[in-house]
């Protein structure tokens, strides 16, 4: 299936949105089929999704997922069979694969993401190992997790256009360092297949570039099953010329915030909905939830204090923020044991293997559930007695997540679009 049948913590009647979208299921994945045929996928993905009811919508794209530790391990088959398809559309005789990752290598959550990513990759027929760009790793070093697992790390090895290790040298190079700091001089003019491509790190990648593609998808996608693209697409708007430490910029910024609340406020008028708005601000490239702040009001950034600047103005690596996204925030109404959840859906090529909710027990509905303090629920597959005959019933609960899978890989196709806009700069930065 294009959406495996997963649980939710969805329940209750469905809403407008989920139906609108379950019932165009078979137009749907025609338009996706057609989609792919001409924009080749990214190989991995990853996105977070918030789901208010009457609006469902991606506030974030991950082209470096970290986090396949928290799927649910029955979802290895599906991971594998992505897998093995995105390898061959890649570099359809790869033998070995390098598995390069962060540099962080005490953070045990991300190493057993590694752990988890390369049980996939060899699973799905290659050999596998991984190689470090952390100048602290001279030799093999070998890495207990609290999983029982192990890992070992070795040092690259450069030849002329080919990187590798010592005594391995790979048909394909597969990226799960974001490149927020730059690109390492090793990575540079290397002759085998490298994904995804240096383009997609945050040195170079914008969420405002990425979320301008998004545009253009939905506006497709909004006619093809007849619903306003605002349900499924947050507004956004850019703002450059930042220096929360100095306070340049505030008065901008905070106008910036307003425009965007006026024209929230014009859709829950147009919508019924009865709700304050909010918007989140957050820094143009990165992750790991840093840099990210909601507010109610411009004036909520205006005279900010010295804490809340020195949260808005470094992101990963220590880099200065002067960019950022001015982003509609999208409440969650989910909540598992009472606390706050958001779903997160991971891809592999074109297709959906899983995903889990992160859930934050401190955090409200209109809030970055980002944030130290949050933990993760694997979604599981609905068990058969929860999964009825639904082809003559479009408004069936029996895959509530396919909606899910449906907005996830419009974010996944909008990327695709972002990479092929911004592979020709990629090509001029390196000439320069």
């Amino acid at each position: 299936m294009s959406v495996p049948h997963l649980t939710t913590a969805l329940s209750g009647p469905l809403l407008e949105l989920e139906q609108k979208i379950l019932t165009a299921q078979a137009e749907i994945e025609h338009w996706f089929r057609n989609q792919w045929q001409e924009h080749a996928p990214p190989f991995y993905g990853s996105v977070d999704l918030r789901n208010a009811g009457y609006k469902l919508a991606p506030v974030d794209m991950n082209l470096f997922p970290g986090g396949f530790n928290n799927l649910n391990p029955d979802f290895l088959p599906l991971c594998v069979q992505a897998a093995m398809t995105a390898v061959e559309s890649f570099c359809p005789d790869a033998r070995r694969l390098l598995l390069i990752p962060e540099n962080h290598t005490r953070n045990q959550f991300y190493l057993q993401n590694v752990a988890a990513l390369a049980k996939i990759l060899r699973h799905a027929g290659v050999k596998v190992r991984l190689g470090s760009l952390n100048p602290d790793i001279t030799e093999p070093t070998d890495f207990e997790l609290a999983n029982g697992a192990k890992l070992t790390l070795e040092p690259l090895v450069r030849n002329g256009r080919r990187i590798g290790l010592k005594d391995f040298d790979p048909c394909v190079v597969l990226l799960n360092n974001d490149l927020s700091a730059g690109v390492p001089e090793i990575l540079k003019g290397i002759e085998q297949t490298l994904l995804p491509p240096l383009h997609a790190g945050w040195y170079m990648r914008r969420k405002t570039k990425h979320f301008a593609a998004y545009d253009k998808v939905v506006a497709e996608f909004a006619k093809l099953i007849g619903i306003d693209p605002w349900v499924i697409n947050p507004y956004f708007s850019a703002v450059g010329g930042l220096d929360f430490h100095e306070r340049a910029g505030e008065e901008k910024l905070a106008a910036a915030v307003d425009d965007m609340l006026a024209k929230i406020r014009v859709k829950y008028a147009e919508h019924g909905i009865e709700q304050t708005p909010f918007v989140i601000v957050k820094a143009d490239a990165g992750t790991y939830g840093m840099g990210i702040m909601s507010v109610k009001s411009g004036a909520e950034l205006v005279g900010l204090n010295r804490k809340q600047r020195n949260k808005m103005s470094v992101v990963k690596e220590g880099l200065e923020v002067h960019d950022v996204i001015v982003q509609e925030g999208v409440p969650t109404f989910e909540s598992i044991d009472g606390a706050i959840a958001e779903p997160v859906v991971y891809m592999m090529d074109h297709f959906v293997v899983g995903g889990f909710y992160r859930v934050h027990t401190e955090r409200g509905p209109d809030e970055n559930l980002n944030a130290p303090g949050m933990h993760f629920v694997p979604l599981a597959f609905a068990t058969p007695a929860n999964t009825p005959d639904c082809d003559d019933s479009p408004d069936c609960d029996a895959n509530r997540f396919y909606a899910y899978g449906v907005i996830a890989r419009l974010a996944l196709l909008a990327a695709s679009y972002e990479l092929e806009a911004t592979q020709p700069e990629m090509a001029m930065a390196l000439a320069v």
